[in-house]
């Protein structure tokens, strides 16, 4: 039993490894080549697909938490209020996807794609809401959309594509 608990957690530190990378250099080289691939929503595939991977809602929650402090630590992007929305949003989007993915996973990979592109619909209105009351409070100062809504909307379908994919092609299910 403790060779199968220290497996998963040996694959969970993996996974996580992996996911804290990816966050670290997506940004690098955006600024290398001048390709904007945080368009990409850098994060929220690391969580998601962390949390995927690993079948781990506390993995998931960490992750979501953890890697906009750790870029914000790093860089000092984003700002920290900013960096606090991101993880409630990021958070949000992490149970919304497990409550989703444990409903619709007898659907299959259309189950797992429709989990992802509605929790990450959902976690964007919170979002946009929550940043909404922080930038009303005077708490940073930006606009409330940066990045175009059809741009978000079709990196949610493309990243639950690829969910679907990866769920329908795994062998870890």
């Amino acid at each position: 039993m403790a060779v199968v608990s220290s497996k998963r957690a040996i694959g969970i530190g993996l996974t996580d490894a992996v996911a804290l990378l990816f966050v670290l250099v997506v940004p690098a080289l955006s600024h290398m080549t001048s390709v904007p691939f945080y368009l990409l929503d850098p994060m929220r595939l690391a969580v998601l697909g962390a949390l995927l991977a690993s079948r781990s809602r506390v993995n998931g929650l960490v992750l979501a938490v953890a890697l906009p402090l750790l870029s914000f630590g790093i860089s000092g992007h984003p700002v920290f209020p900013k960096c606090l929305v991101i993880a409630a949003e990021l958070s949000v989007n992490v149970l919304l996807f497990w409550w989703l993915s444990r409903a619709f996973s007898r659907k299959g990979a259309l189950g797992i794609g429709v989990a992802s592109f509605v929790s990450i619909l959902f976690s964007k209105v919170f979002y946009y809401g929550l940043k909404a009351l922080v930038l009303g409070a005077g708490l940073m100062q930006m606009e409330l959309v940066s990045t175009a809504l059809w741009v978000q909307l079709v990196v949610a379908v493309v990243i639950s594509a690829c969910f679907a994919l990866w769920w329908r092609n795994a062998r870890f299910r």
